[in-house]
């Protein structure tokens, strides 16, 4: 019987309620939406769904701009709904990971509106507020584009407010233990109607300094700040011992063994240098960003566990990559008409657009990823392939409906187009009539049979999980061998990034008899003590054995 936590190896689906499935017509996809699609999600493999904010909010953040956090925004059902969707997730063994945005508010929040009416009421220290910006904390705002600055003026309040997201976002003072007390209150709340965890967004800019003097939360060094994060920890697992907390912090290499917290605070952190340099590598066919990631990660396997992810609902954020890798991902990656760029940072791109729409590219890089120790995180529509919509604004661009079939928006609202929240991609090589679910479903060969075979082959593995993780030298730069020791076995994870044919040869000290073929393409033979892997373009092959 293992003692690992569920979390430590999971597969995680994420999804936005809002675009994922429309039971009733409005163009707004909802939890009862949602629920109709969990079936769906069984058959993917998954362990846990990740819900992306699905509280009353104004939705000028896509909900990241939440105005209250005790409810469902009523366009995406009720808290019946939500009890309803844990439940039906529950019995389909799939655990459900809410997203929660304790660094700041909607400007629209109860809280803020108070705050600004009456200087001396307790909520006027929710937020931070300076009558001299001139002489205020001043740093780079987030969104660089839009924003000129952290402090944005109030004329209600007669001040400047601190925020380092959008102005209609202020940030919460969490150096406030009444705020704090707020906050566990929430983690409190969501447990009891049916969450088994949460993502804590922008984790990072939390610990940031804040305000007119540039406070962090204890007004000393980041690490000793993590005790915030230590209770929301305590709190939550006073409440239900397994669940999880997942710490979104895209933080320098060096500071992200701090939320860890010395296996107090985050049990998970979404791996962000990963991301950029395993995307970036199949990309450019070349595993070279895949080594260097894993060189300057800290080890942080006693404290705590990695998400690795390939895209999310974010521009994929290129600022982990060397100078050089950045300038070059920003050229080579963008698309034709030059609008994929933002922020200073990244492409707001999906990963079918990054790689040219290639299915086998795709499903190489799931085979990476989903060979990974950690846990992993899918991004909805990735594992058919669906691209994204640069018409829309900003980073709406890749939060695109999922797309069911060829029927009218793609089988994800009876709407009409220009009533759903965001549009299908309905034109050009990822329209939903040629990308969808229905129309790869029991095609072997579809790039969701792929991704499916890989989950399955990933929960087949222990060693994955449990096992010891080392990569084999390997002759070609675009080939990759991850390999896994653990009770008596070895399992192999074959990789070729190249547009050709490669073969490597790998030390194999199984039994030749013993050695099964676990998922993927590429051709392998067995010799005493080795194994070649015979690998077409972007082919991938996971052989395990038997020590003798």
């Amino acid at each position: 019987m293992s003692d690992r936590a569920w979390y430590e190896d999971a597969t995680i689906y994420s999804l936005d309620v809002k675009t994922f499935n429309d039971s009733d017509g409005d163009g707004w996809g909802d939890f009862t939406g949602a629920i109709e699609r969990l079936g769906y999600l069984d058959e993917l493999g998954v362990d846990a769904v990740w819900i992306r904010p699905f509280y009353p909010s104004p939705l000028r953040d896509n909900g990241y701009d939440v105005a209250d956090y005790y409810a469902v925004d009523d366009r995406l059902g009720s808290l019946a709904d939500f009890r309803e969707f844990a439940d039906q997730a529950h019995e389909h063994g799939i655990r459900v990971i809410t997203d929660l945005v304790f660094n700041h508010t909607s400007n629209e929040h109860e809280w803020f509106q108070r705050a600004r009416e009456d200087p001396e009421s307790e909520y006027h220290d929710y937020y931070l507020w300076t009558s001299h910006p001139e002489d205020a904390h001043q740093r780079g705002n987030i969104f660089p584009e839009y924003e000129d600055g952290v402090w944005s003026y109030d004329e209600v309040a007669g001040k400047h407010y601190f925020h380092q997201f959008y102005g209609h976002q202020p940030d919460l003072n969490v150096a406030n233990p009444v705020v704090r007390a707020e906050l566990y209150d929430v983690l409190r709340f969501w447990l009891d109607q049916g969450a088994d965890g949460f993502r804590i967004d922008a984790a990072h800019p939390m610990l940031m300094p804040k305000g007119h003097n540039a406070t962090t939360l204890d007004e000393t060094e980041l690490g000793e700040s993590i005790e915030l994060f230590k209770e929301m920890r305590r709190v939550v697992e006073a409440e239900q011992s397994d669940a999880v907390l997942l710490a979104e912090a895209d933080d320098e290499p060096e500071h992200l063994d701090y939320y860890f917290g010395d296996g107090e605070a985050f049990n998970l952190q979404f791996n962000f240098v990963m991301n950029a340099h395993l995307t970036y590598a199949v990309g450019v066919k070349d595993t070279w960003p895949l080594q260097r990631a894993e060189e300057i990660l800290p080890d942080v396997s006693d404290v705590g566990g990695w998400v690795n992810f390939l895209r999310n609902h974010d521009e994929w954020n290129l600022l982990k990559l060397p100078e050089e890798a950045f300038q070059h991902a920003r050229e080579y990656f963008a698309d034709d008409a030059g609008d994929s760029w933002i922020f200073e940072r990244g492409h707001r791109l999906r990963l079918a657009d990054l790689y040219g729409g290639d299915r086998d590219r795709i499903a190489v890089a799931h085979s990476l990823l989903l060979s990974l120790p950690g846990s992993v995180a899918l991004q909805s529509g990735d594992e058919i392939g669906m691209g994204a919509d640069l018409s829309l604004p900003e980073r709406e661009a890749v939060r695109t409906p999922m797309q069911w079939d060829d029927s009218p928006n793609g089988g994800f609202s009876a709407a009409a187009p220009e009533d759903c929240y965001n549009p299908v991609v309905d034109e050009g090589e990822y329209a939903y009539d040629r990308v969808n679910v229905a129309a790869q479903r029991g095609d072997p060969d579809s790039l969701l049979s792929r991704v499916e075979a890989l989950v399955s082959a990933r929960d087949a593995c222990p060693e994955i999980a449990r096992g010891d993780y080392r990569t084999p030298d390997c002759d070609h730069k675009e080939t990759r061998v991850h390999r896994f020791d653990h009770e008596g076995t070895v399992l192999l994870c074959a990789h070729n990034l190249a547009d050709e044919y490669r073969e490597e040869i790998v030390g194999f000290d199984v039994d030749p008899d013993s050695v099964e073929h676990v998922v993927g393409d590429g051709g392998h033979s067995v010799a005493e003590g080795g194994v070649t892997f015979e690998l077409d373009a972007c082919d991938y092959a996971w052989l395990r054995g038997e020590k003798r």
